[in-house]
């Protein structure tokens, strides 16, 4: 919901820092292995209860995210075009990533805490959704001629649920885990929300 505003209100910092990490042995797609390495370990370290060590890897997973996007365009406008391959890379690791750190977090609260599963297969079943609807979206309007271009390598369609929630959410059971099963439940009904809402504007623009 609030991707656009805070993509705009953090370009100054996230283009300073790519000009700082614009050096030949720092690249797009190895930040993004960056991120997946470091996502993957967090979920690691949320299963076994370490918590706080898997909230900094999260976190650092997700600074990573977004900086190999900035690094890529700052490259392309150069000699270099920018990379299809960039793109897919960088969605698959953070379907990887969300994936791999709802298990985690789902295993390390059921076992510190007796949570329940049925809230965190909720969030992946919402995810499911909203990552299939909001990918057949970008792949038909690239076909169709009808993509949104926000700099992104996809079409995204806005929602209640985008990436800063993602990341404000999945923080908040890593800080307050006793509580993960309650979060996960309210935030499956807001993705599950976002994914709905995506289906039928999805459906509509390519009307």
């Amino acid at each position: 919901m609030f991707d656009a505003l805070l993509r705009s209100a953090l370009a100054p910092t996230t283009d300073a820092a790519a000009r700082v990490l614009d050096v030949p042995w720092v690249t797009p797609n190895r930040l993004t292995g960056l991120n997946l390495a470091a996502g993957l370990i967090s979920a690691v370290l949320a299963a076994t209860q370490q918590w706080i060590l898997a909230l900094i890897l999260w976190l650092l997973c997700r600074v990573a995210d977004g900086l190999d996007g900035p690094l890529a365009r700052r490259r392309a406008g150069g000699s270099s075009p920018a990379s299809g391959q960039g793109g897919f890379w960088d969605i698959c690791a953070d379907f990887i990533v969300y994936g791999a750190t709802v298990v985690g977090v789902a295993i390390g609260a059921s076992a510190a805490f007796d949570a329940p599963w049925l809230p965190f297969l909720l969030v992946l079943f919402a995810y499911y959704v909203n990552g299939g609807a909001f990918l057949a979206f970008s792949s038909i309007a690239e076909k169709d001629g009808r993509q949104l271009d926000d700099g992104r390598s996809l079409s995204f369609i806005g929602g209640l649920a985008e990436g800063a929630e993602t990341v404000l959410v999945h923080s908040l059971w890593l800080i307050f885990p006793f509580a993960a099963a309650p979060i996960a439940a309210v935030w499956a009904l807001l993705v599950g929300l976002s994914a709905a809402h995506r289906v039928v504007v999805g459906y509509r623009a390519l009307g």
